[in-house]
């Protein structure tokens, strides 16, 4: 059941009520469940937060805080699973689900008790009619017991009439199965992201009127974060950031700067073109140049020919090469200033036309100033940490709070371990392009990391892994410049347990996909893979095109995907 007034049907109802937040891992959900606390603290709403990285974790979370509870909200986890059949509730439990994965699973869609979807009324669902997926069996019921109304000495006469009517009803029956299928196939077979959880969140701070700078720019920070992912398009994310910008005028619209100077405490987020040179105030120039996809994957600078041609833009800049290879924050004043603008002249003579977005940057008081780009890598980057004296929840936690900004020193930290997994990658793909070991299966491209790699550790998570994925995909394709392979998808499988003899397997779309509405059919294909050949798989991940595989398996399930693709 979708809800189409948030405020009434959702947060009046748990007014004074204590509410269990399950959170995914995922920068949008970080974003999301910072907005609700923030609006919970205001109105003293007693609440628990728990976060679950799958959907066995989701079932012992519900589990182990389900008693006397009433109300559930689920932030980016929930709405593609029955959730009725995996949680088993009571039934004055009410599940609220803020989640942007899609397809949304019919079940919830069609329960109007129990089920309650928060989701942006512009979002396109396609969801399929009623009676087209869900059978009602009371008919055939009915006709059972008219038949046993007849007197028990009175033998029955099957007439020709009944007969018929039986094989008739049978029939329709069949096809009405039949095209329950196809219809579900069409509606589960890709996996897409909608609108991010965290500007719905927003979006009912802004009715309760009770949002401010900070909730704005966690809702940011979530959207920055599903263009960085590939889980929009430019279009969609041009569309939220024109919406986000009138708050973000209405929050700071402060005149005069000189009459209305900035304070120590003050926030202030300001609507800016941005690069896409990742991390680049944090690092240098020709670091940030090399380490981010766009520029590194257009101008191919894993090759020497890629390598001259970065040097002849940075020349073309009019930017000394000592300048580019410093700090950001080192370089002279004059140069410093004048970067972007030079980035963004000198990127259409080398291909580079969208090497700009339009984003937002915050500045904290006098010192510390952020773009979106990189709070949103940052964010992530202490998600997806490896360190090993770090569990799951202390992960969680410490990304939470480096979205506060009394926690600044934890957002720093952040840049520097992304910086650590950009080079991680790069180095991965600059060696998986090198040895040439990202090879065509027919339907697909695929790429095996072995066990001992340096930096695979970074690649046993997700994200760092899909980031891997999209980066090379986008590499080969760059690189060998062939038509057939830039309408091929990759899969990438990389260690995930050695002690248990796992591997991480992750799908990406092919690359006209990752531009555009980035549509994923692996879920699908990787469930009926291991269906059809008995391998041991894990689809815990709430990202269908997320699997674990026994790495013993790994041969008989790429061979029932490649005929399953062809």
């Amino acid at each position: 059941m979708l809800i189409s007034d948030i405020r009434l049907q959702f947060y009046d109802k748990i007014l004074n009520k204590r509410v269990l937040l399950l959170v995914s891992h995922d920068v949008d959900a970080l974003c999301a469940c910072k907005i609700l606390q923030s609006l919970f603290h205001c109105d003293h709403i007693q609440y628990t937060i728990v976060a679950v990285t799958g959907k066995q974790d989701l079932e012992r979370a519900y589990l182990e805080h389900s008693d006397q509870l009433e109300f559930v909200v689920l932030i980016n986890c929930g709405a593609n699973l029955d959730l009725l059949d995996l949680l088993q509730p009571e039934e004055n439990v009410t599940f609220f689900v803020c989640d942007s994965h899609r397809p949304v699973h019919v079940h919830n869609v069609f329960n109007t008790n129990q089920i309650k979807l928060l989701v942006n009324s512009g979002d396109e669902f396609n969801f399929p009619a009623f009676e087209d997926v869900i059978h009602n069996e009371h008919s055939d019921d009915d006709d059972s017991g008219n038949e046993s109304d007849e007197p028990s000495g009175k033998r029955r006469r099957f007439d020709e009439e009944t007969l018929e009517r039986k094989m008739e009803k049978r029939r329709k029956r069949r096809e009405w199965h039949e095209n329950k299928e196809k219809i579900m196939y069409e509606y589960e077979e890709f996996s897409y992201h909608g609108t991010a959880a965290s500007l719905v969140m927003y979006d009912l701070a802004w009715k309760l009127s009770k949002d401010t700078n900070d909730l704005l720019w966690w809702a940011i920070t979530a959207l920055t974060n599903q263009l960085i992912a590939k889980k929009i398009d430019r279009e969609k994310y041009v569309s939220d950031v024109t919406e986000l910008n009138r708050h973000v005028s209405r929050h700071n619209h402060r005149g005069n700067e000189e009459e209305n100077p900035l304070s120590v405490n003050s926030m202030k987020v300001s609507f800016v073109p941005e690069l896409q040179l990742t991390l680049y105030k944090h690092w240098s120039l020709f670091e940030s140049m090399k380490h981010s996809s766009y520029t590194a994957c257009t101008l191919k600078l894993w090759t020497l020919k890629g390598q001259k041609k970065l040097h002849e833009f940075l020349a073309d800049m009019g930017l000394p090469l000592t300048q580019s290879k410093q700090k950001f924050t080192a370089m002279d004043k004059d140069f410093k200033d004048n970067v972007k603008d030079w980035v963004e002249t000198s990127a259409k003579k080398f291909g580079l036309e969208n090497i700009s977005v339009p984003s937002f940057q915050v500045q904290f008081g006098f010192k510390h100033k952020f773009c979106a780009f990189d709070v949103a890598f940052s964010v992530d980057s202490l998600l997806e940490t490896v360190s090993n004296s770090k569990s799951a929840e202390e992960r969680f936690m410490e990304a939470l709070d480096c979205l506060s900004r009394k926690y600044i020193s934890k957002l720093e930290d952040g840049v520097e371990l992304c910086k650590q997994q950009m080079m991680g990658v790069v180095n991965q793909v600059q060696t998986l392009l090198d040895m040439k070991k990202v090879v065509s299966a027919g339907p697909f491209l695929y790429a095996f990391i072995p066990d001992g790699t340096p930096d695979s550790k970074f690649f046993s998570r997700p994200n760092c892994l899909m980031l891997l994925g999209r980066f090379l995909l986008e590499a080969y394709v760059k690189l060998y410049n062939r038509r057939r392979s830039r309408n091929l998808p990759l899969v990438v499988t990389a260690p995930f347990d050695t002690a248990d003899g796992t591997s991480l397997v992750v799908g990406i779309p092919p690359l006209p996909e990752l531009e555009q509405a980035s549509r994923n059919f692996f879920g699908k294909a990787f469930e009926q893979a291991a269906s059809k050949t008995g391998s041991r798989t894990l689809h815990d991940h709430f990202e269908p095109s997320v699997v674990v595989l026994k790495t013993e398996d790994r041969s008989k399930f790429f061979d029932a995907l490649i005929s399953l693709l062809q």
